[in-house]
């Protein structure tokens, strides 16, 4: 870890002057905005966590999770009246950066946790995240997803080695019968995104922003249940306080925003979504808490939003992204974060696990839309 923190403090300080390194705990304080008093956090029962622990994160990670590129894209650019940064953690070996805080989680996990092994209630890329590295590490991983969930998931999630149990009609009813099998036998229980350790390995993405691009203006990160959302604006307000932490929601599941609004995590009405990865009805007590220390804003983007976002992306790098993994940057080209033109913008582009029918279509939809506005 003390190499990994040498690195990041040596490289950031050779480009910026605040936060000094010779300040005292300068790289590893809290970062409070000035409308949070720090009283507020004794009343959410919950911790916050410090850039030492996405750096812990980092060291477990290394060699196992792959190092995404990080790159400007003129084209995106030209798009959105910023400078994009994408960020591509698509490339990671599951086809998304669920695997960062999946590998972390099981990484942290005791001896004897590790031979019972994990549960997990999930139909999608933490599923497969587990699934995945836990065959690598030797850990094994039961799956509890809704008897409604994709087949071609279920059947990758057994194929990775997992025991997938279909149990229930929604997330909800899967979700409970997990936590009754985790008493039952053992298991200790990875939430996809209420964790700690979770949150912690999805930080790691931005500590690998910042390394290759460390002169940005803003980061914007796509949120359903805020896991990536947290470690993200965990690790930026930690290094870099001055940038912007912009967390992005459909419209049809705008759980954190709905949460910002009541001051606490509430639960909200979902709607089917082409981010169906990021459709959570309810924000997580420690995401919701990191949130609301450390993240600017949070903006919501549409169904039209989302897939001309799809488009943009595959006109532009020939990649097929999934709707929650393009929703970062459906905000910056539909005119959603206008304060950011000219600017320069990390944005996350997260997932590409989608059904090929199902982005055909969205792509067919995007055109349509697009030579309407042509038009218009």
């Amino acid at each position: 870890m003390d190499a990994s923190r040498e690195r990041i403090i040596t490289l950031l300080n050779a480009n910026f002057h605040q936060p000094r390194a010779s300040q005292p705990g300068a790289f590893c304080c809290l970062y409070f905005p000035t409308f949070l008093r720090f009283s507020d956090f004794f009343s959410m029962n919950t911790s916050l966590l410090t850039l030492d622990d996405v750096l812990h994160a980092q060291t477990r990670l290394a060699g196992g999770v792959r190092v995404t590129p990080c790159a400007p894209s003129a084209r995106l650019s030209d798009l959105a009246g910023m400078e994009i940064i994408a960020k591509h953690d698509y490339l990671q070996a599951t086809g998304s950066f669920k695997e960062r805080g999946a590998r972390n989680a099981l990484a942290s996990l005791t001896p004897a946790q590790r031979a019972r092994g994990v549960i997990a209630a999930s139909a999608g890329n933490h599923a497969l995240g587990l699934a995945f590295h836990g065959r690598e590490l030797g850990v094994p991983v039961t799956v509890v997803m809704p008897r409604n969930a994709p087949r071609v998931k279920a059947t990758r999630c057994h194929t990775l080695g997992a025991r997938v149990v279909l149990h229930g009609d929604t997330y909800d009813e899967a979700s409970v019968h997990a936590h009754a099998l985790a008493v039952e036998q053992g298991l200790a229980y990875v939430h996809p995104f209420d964790d700690l350790s979770v949150i912690a390995g999805q930080g790691t993405l931005a500590l690998e922003a910042l390394l290759a691009e460390p002169d940005v203006d803003a980061f914007v990160v796509p949120v359903g249940g805020g896991g990536l959302l947290a470690g993200v604006a965990t690790v930026v307000k930690a290094l870099r306080p001055e940038v912007q932490v912009i967390g992005v929601e459909p419209a049809h599941a705008a759980g954190l925003v709905a949460a910002r609004q009541a001051g606490r995590p509430v639960r909200t009405a979902t709607l089917p979504s082409l981010a169906d990865g990021l459709a959570v009805a309810q924000t997580g007590a420690h995401t919701f808490a990191h949130a609301h220390a450390f993240v600017d804003d949070v903006v919501t983007v549409s169904e039209d939003d989302l897939a001309l976002a799809l488009l943009a992306a595959h006109e532009a790098h020939g990649v097929t992204l999934e709707g929650a993994g393009a929703t970062a940057l459906a905000a910056c080209l539909s005119g959603r974060l206008s304060s950011l033109a000219g600017k320069r913008v990390l944005v996350a582009l997260t997932g590409a696990n989608i059904d090929p029918a199902n982005h055909a279509r969205a792509l067919r939809r995007a055109r349509v839309l697009r030579a309407e506005q042509i038009a218009a």
